[in-house]
């Protein structure tokens, strides 16, 4: 259900502190599905957070006293806008502000002229897979993942992250959409 109290902006440099702790938070849910791993992992370094930043591909959902409580970064990979992280303070969950968070990167993406979104996420759990399905995204077969996918995946791995159980998600934009 979406909640007019919330709007979407672009992130300040002086909340970037506080959207770690979103991040933490929101991963705390992982250890409720046997990945402690995920749930005890840092949150996106300062130097990445205040790369995108500075870049504007960082978004918050704020509350009705303009604090965050959830927020996405964007990145350019293979020529596509990437969805690198998205992340919703527990407490402002189900209110449609990863939706709207969504939405405003594949916005960002297909203004600039990029012709989809990509994504990695778990295939398995609700909040992960089967939420960007909703919204448009396929789940990608090997035989399409790119050469900055597969480093993702790479990457998840070295961090510890069960990469059997993720999955790469694209959404296309086609001509007028």
């Amino acid at each position: 259900m979406a909640d007019n109290h919330y709007r979407i902006r672009l992130a300040a440099i002086a909340e970037l502190p506080e959207l770690q702790n979103i991040e933490r938070t929101a991963a705390r849910l992982f250890a409720t599905v046997g990945l402690a791993e995920v749930a005890e992992s840092e949150p996106t370094p300062s130097t990445i957070l205040r790369h995108h930043q500075a870049a504007g591909r960082v978004w918050v959902a704020a509350d009705d006293r303009d604090r965050p409580v959830g927020f996405a970064i964007a990145a350019v990979l293979d020529g596509c806008g990437y969805l690198q992280e998205l992340s919703v303070h527990p407490a402002h969950s189900r209110r449609g502000l990863g939706t709207r968070l969504v939405e405003t990167v594949c916005h960002w993406a297909k203004h600039r002229g990029y012709p989809a979104v990509t994504l990695s996420t778990f295939g398995d759990l609700p909040w992960n897979a089967p939420f960007y399905q909703k919204l448009g995204f396929r789940i990608l077969g090997e035989a399409e993942l790119t050469p900055g996918l597969l480093a993702v995946r790479t990457a998840q791995a070295k961090a510890g992250f069960p990469v059997e159980r993720r999955v790469f998600l694209k959404l296309d934009f086609l001509d007028g959409e």
